[in-house]
């Protein structure tokens, strides 16, 4: 390999699911496999996304949704992307403002379906006295599982973004600061800016994301699609170093050590007691981790249901040659040439169920979709 070929250069979000880059470049996975992996933390997804996209970075901790959106040819900047890794699931939350909170009267545990019919109610109180200023919730990037989840509990509230609810972009690091100068009555955000922002008493976590999608994944590992396919080894050593990676990360001893790792200036610059709820706690009920129960195997199913959501809010249509490029951004097969026979192990099944109980089989997209928009 040449010194070139060697230096990977991966753009990351300081989120706690971006562990699998961080634990590969500090616990000697990537050297081990003969990569100099060099890390950048970026502050927005549209940011990073563009730096892959024009060759800056070789690879990047990216969101799923954002990665079809490329393979589809949205835009800004329509670049190819494959996923041969998730980063792990489990670590999302819907978060409230403490005004909104005491308007509702919910705690901590609410039941998604109870949250939401607890914020339509407040969202039909507020239009009617406020018709001018509707709730105002956040997503982390339009093309996010972020801003999918939160519209579909919208929806199983009876509520709808652009009309009942106002839907912004706020990048991850500046969720707590919108919370707290009332910008936004609400988000859902990636750990650990949740704890950031009930640490700081300007947030209430009302739903678990797991709550909604059980070890529900978002981020995966984005390569520009023809750098992988010139580069094929090296997607290879990297996929390789990143599970590694990935099942460090998860082993209980290492916790204590993850976490100090990851509160380091350079990587999320948090308090280890602001990170470890994320790691250790409710956030993370379904008990996926980073790779235990098949978290780090890209499953084209999961790819499948993003693109139903995709075609629900207006952004595609769900033809089957846009289904097949959603799915086909997914790589297990890399994922398993990677890591051999062991790949399969624990592998997620091949249909998706939400918190609703609907039944996503990716065989029957377009039925879903139908039942979704239908209801």
């Amino acid at each position: 390999m040449s010194a070139a070929t060697r230096h990977i250069r991966a753009g990351f979000i300081p989120l706690l699911d971006a562990a699998p880059l961080i634990v590969a470049r500090e616990q000697g996975f990537a050297e081990a496999e003969g990569i100099d992996l060099t890390l950048v933390r970026e502050t927005s997804w549209a940011s990073l996304r563009d730096r892959v996209a024009v060759g800056h970075f070789e690879a990047a901790h990216m969101l799923a949704p954002m990665a079809i959106a490329g393979s589809l040819a949205l835009p800004p900047l329509p670049v190819p992307f494959i996923a041969p890794v998730a980063f792990g699931a489990g670590r999302n939350a819907i978060t409230i403002s403490q005004d909104m909170r005491e308007m509702m009267g919910v705690k901590y545990d609410a039941a998604p379906l109870e949250a939401a019919d607890a914020v339509a109610r407040l969202a039909t109180a507020k239009r009617a006295q406020m018709p001018d200023r509707p709730l105002v919730f956040a997503a982390v990037h339009a093309y996010s599982a972020h801003a999918a989840l939160l519209r579909y509990w919208l929806a199983e509230g009876g509520l709808y973004t652009g009309t009942d609810v106002r839907l912004e972009f706020v990048p991850p690091p500046f969720m707590a600061d919108a919370l707290a100068a009332g910008m936004v009555d609400g988000c859902c955000v990636g750990e650990p800016w949740s704890s950031v922002a009930f640490k700081a008493g300007v947030g209430h976590i009302l739903v678990a994301g797991d709550d909604i999608w059980p070890a529900g994944p978002d981020k995966v590992l984005g390569l520009r699609a023809d750098w992988a396919a010139e580069n094929e080894d090296m997607a290879l050593r990297l996929v390789r170093a990143l599970v590694a990676a990935a099942h460090w990360a998860d082993d209980p001893a290492h916790t204590d050590d993850l976490a100090a790792m990851l509160a380091e200036a350079r990587y999320l610059d948090k308090t280890q007691d602001v990170l470890l709820p994320g790691l250790t706690g409710r956030l993370a009920s379904s008990g996926a981790g980073f790779a235990r129960g098949g978290a780090s195997r890209p499953e084209p199913a999961h790819a499948a249901w993003f693109a139903t959501q995709m075609a629900r809010w207006g952004d595609i249509d769900l033809t089957p040659e846009a289904l097949a490029a959603a799915t086909a951004t997914y790589r297990p097969d890399i994922y398993a040439a990677a890591l051999g026979d062991n790949a399969r192990t624990g592998e997620t099944p091949r249909t998706v169920t939400l918190f609703d109980g609907r039944i996503f089989d990716p065989r029957d997209a377009a039925g879903y979709l139908a039942a979704l928009t239908a209801s």
